[in-house]
């Protein structure tokens, strides 16, 4: 048996615009509620009253909570800048001066654009086992701060050692940097390294620099 394709009508491409629009509308919510509350004590309700639908379609349109923060946490971490983002002049430099640039300026981008910022350390954090999954995958298959790039601009470069499988690079550099920077930003989230004597901050990002150095570093690197 054939069947025939129906082209959409013009009704039709316009209830889907809409549903497109108010979906938008619920994750722009969800961002700001999650990341003002956290996941838990956050409300499917609360998001509902503020984007003036009801809570039903809410669930409608993504299933469940989880699935809701896991859409907030995707677009917001697609809203933050990727690693070869640090301005021309910084990139020129380098591999280890670009990565020390973003450390430096950890507190200030976080500062800039709190929302994402807050959303996607409560996804690292906050979050229920559940979610951790497809955060991790998330991550791993869209790469939303260009770390793979990253890494591999600076093998090119011969900053960074070739011997390894660029892709287990970056995983690391991924998890020990984050963890790093939001020790930086958090002093919940900082085992005493950098908020009992905040004098030795700059101390502290010199020697996270030179650890990953003694692990990443071409043998024979520039500079």
């Amino acid at each position: 048996m054939r069947y025939r394709l129906t082209p959409m009508t013009e009704g039709r491409l316009k209830r889907s615009a809409e549903a497109d629009e108010r979906k938008s509308r619920i994750i722009e919510a969800a961002m700001g509620r999650f990341s003002e509350h956290g996941y838990r004590a956050t409300h499917v309700e609360d998001i509902a009253r503020e984007v003036g639908v009801a809570k039903g379609t809410v669930f409608l349109d993504f299933g469940s909570k989880e699935t809701l923060f896991l859409a907030a946490y995707q677009h917001a971490v697609q809203m933050l800048p990727a690693w070869l983002d640090a301005p021309e002049e910084v990139v020129h430099r380098g591999f280890w001066d670009t990565l020390d640039w973003w450390l430096q300026s950890t507190e200030a981008s976080v500062n800039s654009d709190p929302v994402p910022n807050r959303l996607a350390l409560i996804g690292r954090y906050d979050t229920e086992l559940g979610l951790r999954g497809p955060i991790d995958r998330f991550m791993r298959s869209e790469d939303p701060y260009g770390t793979l790039e990253f890494v591999e601009f600076g093998v090119e470069r011969g900053e960074i050692r070739g011997d390894v499988d660029p892709e287990m690079i970056a995983s690391m550099l991924d998890w020990a940097a984050q963890r790093f920077q939001d020790a930086l930003v958090s002093e919940d989230l900082d085992p005493g390294l950098i908020h009992r004597r905040p004098e030795r901050r700059n101390m502290r990002i010199k020697e996270f620099v030179e650890i990953l150095r003694g692990g990443i570093a071409a043998t024979e690197a520039p500079g």
